[in-house]
C-alpha cells in the first residue's frame, strides 16, 4: 500500500491564496464574480485555481468549509473557557456575538454557497461545532442560567435571522433582545 504523499509547500500556498481571494471577491462582488476575476485577485493563474477546484461549486464549498471550522475552533475554545470556570451564560452569548460579527463580512459567501448549491463536504467539522455548542448550552443549564428547553437548533436559528446586513449598534441591539430568551431569568422554567 502506498502512502499519499503531502501536498508541496506551494501548492499549500496556492490553494490558501486562492481560498483567500475568493472570499474577499465574492464578498466584494457577489456569487457572480468569474473564476478568472478569483485567479487574478490570488495572484495565481487560472489552471492553478481549477486544478485545486474544479468547479465554482466546489470553490465556494471550500470557503464555507473553512468558515464553519473557525466558528468549531471557536465554540471549541468557549467550551474549554466554561471548563476553566467561566461561566457558560457569558462565554454562549460572546460567541453568538462573535459568530455573527463573523458572519457580516461572509454572508457574500454564504448567499454565494446557497445560489450555487454548495455544501461544506466535511460533516466532521459541523459535527464539532454542533457537539461544543451543545457542551456549552448544557453547561448553562446545569447552572441554571440557560432555560432548559434551549436546543443547539435554537442558536443556529439565532444565526441564521441575525440583522448581519445592519449596522454594529442594530447588531449589538439584536444580541441583546435575543439573549435573555435563553435565559432562565426571562422565561420561567416548568417545575
Amino acid at each position: 500500500m502506498t502512502q499519499a504523499r503531502a501536498p508541496r509547500a506551494d501548492a499549500v500556498r496556492n490553494r490558501r491564496k486562492i481560498l483567500g481571494a475568493a472570499s474577499e471577491q465574492i464578498t466584494a462582488h457577489g456569487p457572480e464574480v468569474g473564476m478568472d476575476e478569483i485567479a487574478a485577485a490570488a495572484g495565481v493563474a487560472v489552471g492553478t485555481l481549477y486544478r485545486h477546484f474544479p468547479t465554482k461549486t466546489d470553490l465556494v464549498a471550500a470557503v464555507v468549509a473553512e468558515f464553519v471550522a473557525r466558528v468549531a475552533d471557536d465554540a471549541q475554545a468557549a467550551l474549554e473557557r466554561v471548563t476553566a470556570g467561566t461561566r457558560a451564560l457569558d462565554e454562549l452569548t460572546a460567541f453568538l456575538g462573535r459568530v455573527v460579527e463573523a458572519s457580516v463580512t461572509d454572508r457574500a459567501v454564504k448567499a454565494a454557497a446557497q445560489a450555487l448549491g454548495a455544501e461544506p463536504g466535511d460533516r466532521d467539522t459541523e459535527e464539532r461545532a454542533s457537539a461544543a455548542v451543545a457542551a456549552l448550552i448544557q453547561a448553562g443549564q446545569a447552572d441554571g442560567d440557560i432555560h432548559p428547553d434551549v436546543t443547539v437548533n435554537d442558536i443556529y436559528l439565532l444565526f441564521s435571522t441575525a440583522p448581519t446586513d445592519q449596522p454594529p449598534a442594530a447588531r449589538a441591539r439584536w444580541l441583546t433582545l435575543v439573549v435573555p430568551g435563553l435565559t432562565t431569568r426571562a422565561r420561567p422554567v416548568d417545575i
